[in-house]
């Protein structure tokens, strides 16, 4: 971690690695880690550093779980220092729109060039439930102010922005298994709001992804949008069973939950499917990456994604 005491110099680029690669037809790797309750953050600098030169880039959270933590853009920032590059998610839930406007200005002033804008957990899903939902700009709402930003260089009542303003804009998606009538509507709205690319729930189904991925050509929004597949290291079937049934939107065949059931270390197993993901990821046409997420077993997403081989490949166009 950079001394208290020492200079430091922000990164003067313009573009993120993040997105040069992804435009570059690498496949992106990129993980997430939870900032921690409290104001000293050696800890969670700790945590995220074993995935400098691993992770393509490293998402901070943004009160997930609708809890208080330190906060994402200092955190973010934090990475910036350390030579990690941030992924800062940014809900719609906690901040109304003047302070999400001048949270991306600042943002981007401490050198952070990723953002990925989600609605947020529901406070009642948290430790302090009640707490009010500000939701002043929905997901959509937040996406095109922050096109309108760097694309016009002003903010919604049409102020100047002075000096540069760029960022590489993400959104969220739940995979599906596409019906025949399926128009991807919410992810199409979210490309026209200025979405540049997408981080997706888990979706531990290779055949589904295959045919979401196709029917995301089919309809013209990839190579438009670049997809990166939420994937884990499951660490036990009790972990497997609880995200299959209790986090919407995840897709784990029974199949995996049962090799995972079966096997002599669960963990292990947990992260030899992980990594069987993550290079049968590599050969689906419109993939550009995964996210790996493993708030349970945080140190396993550096070992999956070194093991796998498939960091910076050329992906399936």
């Amino acid at each position: 971690m950079t001394p208290p005491n020492e200079s430091r110099t922000l990164p003067t680029q313009t573009i993120s690695t993040l997105q040069q690669r992804l435009e570059e037809g690498r496949f992106c790797v990129t993980a997430e880690v939870t900032p921690p309750v409290t104001a000293d953050p050696a800890d969670f600098v700790a945590r995220a550093m074993p995935l400098k030169g691993v992770a393509a880039a490293v998402n901070v959270t943004d009160g997930a779980g609708a809890k208080s933590h330190l906060a994402g853009i200092a955190a973010a920032h934090f990475l910036v220092q350390n030579g990690v590059e941030p992924i800062l998610q940014m809900t719609c839930r906690d901040r109304n729109r003047i302070a999400l406007q001048s949270d991306l200005l600042g943002a981007v002033a401490l050198g952070i060039r990723n953002v990925l804008i989600l609605g947020g957990d529901d406070p009642k899903a948290g430790d302090q439930p009640e707490a009010k939902a500000v939701f002043d700009l929905d997901s959509r709402n937040l996406l095109a102010t922050a096109q309108k930003m760097r694309r016009e260089h002003k903010l919604l009542p049409g102020t100047e922005i002075k000096g540069g303003f760029d960022l590489f804009l993400g959104a969220a998606d739940l995979p599906v298994d596409p019906p025949p009538s399926w128009d991807a509507k919410s992810l199409r709205a979210k490309a026209d709001a200025g979405a540049d690319f997408i981080q997706t729930q888990f979706c531990m189904d290779i055949g589904v992804v295959r045919r979401y991925a196709g029917r995301l050509v089919e309809l013209g929004l990839v190579p438009r949008l670049k997809i990166l597949i939420g994937i884990a290291p499951i660490p036990s079937v009790r972990s497997a069973r609880w995200m299959k049934e209790k986090l919407f939107g995840t897709i784990i065949p029974d199949a995996l939950i049962e090799r995972i059931e079966k096997a002599v270390d669960a963990r292990a197993e947990g992260r030899r499917i992980c990594i069987e993901l993550l290079q049968q990821l590599t050969e689906v046409p419109g993939i550009s990456g995964a996210h790996v997420m493993a708030p349970l077993n945080p140190s396993d997403i550096p070992e999956v994604i070194a093991a796998s081989g498939v960091a910076d490949k050329r992906h399936a166009l």
